[in-house]
């Protein structure tokens, strides 16, 4: 099995459909028309991935005022990840996926180095989609940390 192509500025970010936290079923495309920044991230309540989803949250209103609207996939249940929003009262849509099918469309799942070991897992990605469903930039295997404040200051300088 060949790796997906990562995604690259100009490239029209996928179309998909996956439920978010409600059970309601999401795409990318009932946005046409707004910028999305579309986070992908291992698991719900670990560390760095709650890291990652309180850092988002805290600075959702900077992202807004920008004008992008947030999104994140992972592979996590539509319950948990209902109890994750709740817990980290995180106000955007948390989208689950939970064969891996969106995230290797993305390639933002496969082989990756883990603490000195290379697993096959979801790479944590970031990607900035325009108003047309076009990809701005697409940032892979990404750290939680800091990682929101790189991605304002590229929304900043473009």
């Amino acid at each position: 099995m060949t790796d997906p192509i990562r995604l690259e500025a100009g490239d029209q970010f996928p179309d998909f459909s996956l439920l978010d936290q409600a059970g309601n079923s999401v795409s990318p495309a009932d946005f046409r028309g707004e910028k999305l920044v579309i986070f992908t991230f291992p698991q719900a309540f670990t560390p760095g991935c709650t890291t990652e989803a309180c850092d988002f949250r805290d600075s959702e209103a900077r992202l807004t005022s920008a004008g992008y609207r947030v999104l994140s996939i992972s592979a996590d249940s539509v319950d948990k990840l209902a109890d994750f929003k709740t817990k980290y009262e995180l106000p955007y849509t948390l989208l689950s996926d939970p064969g891996h099918e969106v995230q290797r469309q993305l390639a933002a799942y496969g082989e990756k180095n883990n603490y000195g070991k290379v697993v096959q897992g979801a790479i944590r990605s970031t990607f900035l989609v325009d108003e047309s469903g076009k990809v701005i930039d697409a940032l892979y295997n990404v750290k939680a940390t800091g990682h929101v404040d790189r991605v304002l200051k590229k929304l900043a300088d473009s």
